[in-house]
């Protein structure tokens, strides 16, 4: 498959992802509701209600930023705008990378609810804030920057496929003597 055809493919299959956005929502709400459930299984007799976890009558509901599925999205967009990544190593940097975010928002989770129940609101309030802030989006360059050592991807993000694409254009050829 030539370079341009696989370059139109991994735009195509961002765009189409992008719009199935609730479906990745249900499934990652899922996930994280029931790995949460069950981790503070361990500590607390836990209640799973809908949308709820509920811990000494304190009910714990997860809206849609509890997720982190823009954190999904981000590495999918790295992984996807990356030149030369064939599409098994694709899946393979998604899936691995998704349980590292996945695995990071369950310990935030429980950790969140433990601090709750331990210590009060405001510990909560304060330890969510610096995951919140801070944590979440350096977590996700961190996983990214691990799987590029890991898999050994040279390539920059966007970058590569704008270095590529103008080495190619009309606008290089131009400025040949």
């Amino acid at each position: 498959m030539k370079y341009e055809d696989k370059l139109i493919l991994r735009i195509l299959v961002l765009s189409l992802v992008f719009l199935l956005y609730g479906f990745g929502y249900f499934i990652f709400l899922w996930l994280t509701k029931n790995l949460s459930y069950f981790g503070l299984n361990i500590f607390y007799p836990v209640r799973l209600i809908n949308n709820s976890i509920v811990v000494n009558n304190h009910a714990f509901t997860f809206i849609s930023a509890c997720v982190a599925l823009p954190a999904y999205y981000l590495l999918l967009f790295l992984i996807l705008t990356t030149k030369d990544i064939d599409f098994k190593h694709s899946v393979k940097l998604f899936f691995i990378g998704s349980l590292l975010i996945l695995l990071l928002n369950i310990i935030r989770i429980d950790l969140l609810i433990i601090s709750f129940i331990n210590f009060g609101k405001d510990f909560f309030d304060s330890i969510h804030l610096v995951f919140w802030k801070f944590v979440s989006g350096l977590y996700v360059a961190l996983v990214w920057i691990f799987l590029s050592k890991w898999y050994k991807i040279k390539n920059i993000p966007v970058y590569s496929d704008l270095k590529y694409l103008y080495s190619k254009s009309l606008l290089k050829q131009r400025k040949k003597p």
